[in-house]
């Protein structure tokens, strides 16, 4: 676990791959855990992006990559997510959820004030794309 994640800092760095803004209101912590590009689908690549939230934390409205298909699965505690004009859904350990190219992700937030949260995100997106995430102004 430990050379994955040595290797994921370093592909973070590499790669370009873009974490959510970070203040005070947004406390998401965002590692690249792998990137593989698709032997069998020329110009794709499969990207896993581990996000973890303190108690309370969240990150602000974005949108993904423009090719991007996203599944994302909740490892510990409950997110709370709301995809494009969807519901407000809460996800719990376990549960997952997606999104389509061109989806707006307007809300992504621990749903716990005193418990941490972590989902692991993982993306089938253009191999040339760098830039995953764009905040929404």
């Amino acid at each position: 676990m430990i050379r994955i994640l040595t290797r994921a800092v370093v592909l973070a760095a590499l790669s370009g791959a873009s974490a959510l803004a970070h203040d005070a209101a947004a406390t998401a912590t965002i590692t690249v855990v792998f990137d593989h590009a698709i032997p069998n689908v020329p110009g794709k690549s499969l990207r896993g992006v581990l996000v973890a939230y303190g108690p309370g934390g969240s990150s602000p409205a974005h949108t993904h990559a423009p090719s991007a298909f996203i599944t994302a699965t909740v490892l510990q505690g409950a997110i709370r997510s709301q995809v494009n004009d969807g519901p407000v859904r809460t996800y719990r350990a376990g549960e997952h959820f997606t999104e389509n190219p061109g989806d707006r992700h307007a809300v992504s937030a621990n749903a716990s004030d005193t418990e941490p949260a972590r989902l692991l995100a993982v993306f089938v997106v253009d191999t040339a794309e760098t830039v995953l995430t764009t905040p929404i102004p």
